[in-house]
């Protein structure tokens, strides 16, 4: 099951897709420890499995909490992964932005 997390607002959209389905599979939740700024929690799903879900009090600031690794990522052919989607190891997490 894919699940969307986040907002939209008049300067764009703020989302983190997480696929539980493979997230499921991944027993050392990496990308809870990986995130400085402590976005992700991991809680069971409705198919009694443990997934890495955004925590209720992120999911409304993720422009403002994820900006720090977001600012380090990008430009002039340097670019790197962000903490949280570097730690998954199975590709389960996207940002939209």
């Amino acid at each position: 099951m894919i699940a969307n997390y986040g907002y939209e607002d008049g300067s764009g959209f703020y989302y983190i897709t997480i696929d539980g389905d493979l997230c499921a599979k991944c027993v050392e939740h990496s990308c809870v420890t990986a995130c400085p700024q402590g976005v992700y929690a991991v809680e069971m799903d409705d198919y009694d499995d443990f997934v890495a879900v955004v925590k209720e009090v992120a999911r409304k600031r993720l422009r403002e909490l994820c900006s720090l690794c977001k600012g380090q990522n990008g430009g002039g052919g340097t670019e790197r992964a962000l903490p949280c989607t570097d730690a998954c190891p199975a590709g389960a997490l996207r940002h939209s932005w």
